[in-house]
Parts: structure tokens; sequence; C-alpha cells
């Protein structure tokens, strides 16, 4: 089986806590996590740069589709049984483009920590 593939910046300490919280959900064991700030440049793959990684959170489907921000959240949250709710609410009309709103404001705010 070939598993979802999460690209996190394991220097940002908001995205570590969140990420820690993640592996340790149940359902945890289909993703993939790889920390981008020390990862083999192989890992990322031909279409992902490590300066892409670490702007924005990227998930690599099993099809091998790239998706990036707020849509990949919705992958991860939809893997993990405690957190489908959030990824059946961010199929919602307006959802997605609410949390892409959300995610690029912390994207803004997540500069400080860097």
């Amino acid at each position: 089986m070939t598993q979802t593939t999460v690209y996190y910046d394991g220097a940002c300490p908001v995205c570590s806590r969140e990420i820690a919280q993640y592996r340790r959900a149940r359902g945890a064991e289909s993703l993939n996590f790889i920390d981008v700030t020390g990862c083999d440049e192989a890992a990322l793959g031909p279409d992902l740069t490590r300066q892409a990684a670490l702007a924005a959170m990227h998930v690599r489907r099993p099809d091998g589709t790239l998706v990036q921000g707020a849509r990949a959240f919705g992958d991860i949250w939809a893997a993990l049984p405690a957190f489908r709710p959030l990824a059946w609410a961010m199929r919602l009309p307006g959802a997605g483009w609410l949390a892409d709103i959300g995610y690029a404001g912390f994207l803004r705010a997540r500069r400080l920590w860097r």
C-alpha cells in the first residue's frame, strides 16, 4: 500500500507540535511524515523543492499528486479518524476558501517563529 506523505517544517515549533499530535492519533500509520528541514533532497520527489516545502504544508497523495496549503490538511485529517469531521467540514461550500485565507494568515505569522 502506498502511503500519503506529509512534508512539514520541523524547525517551526507550532508545526512540530501539530505534527506530533497527528503522529499520536489513531490512523497515523497510514501517513509517512517527512521533516523537510533535515531530509535528503530525494525524499522530496522531483516536483517539490525544499524551499517550497518549507514555505507551506505539502502532502503527496498515494497516486503521486502533490497538494499544498489548507487542502493538504484536509488530506491529513481524512486519514485520521479523530480528525475526519474536520476533513468533512472542509468539503462544505466555502469552507476550503475560508481555510485557505486562515492558512495564509498563519503563514504570515509563522515567519515570526522561524
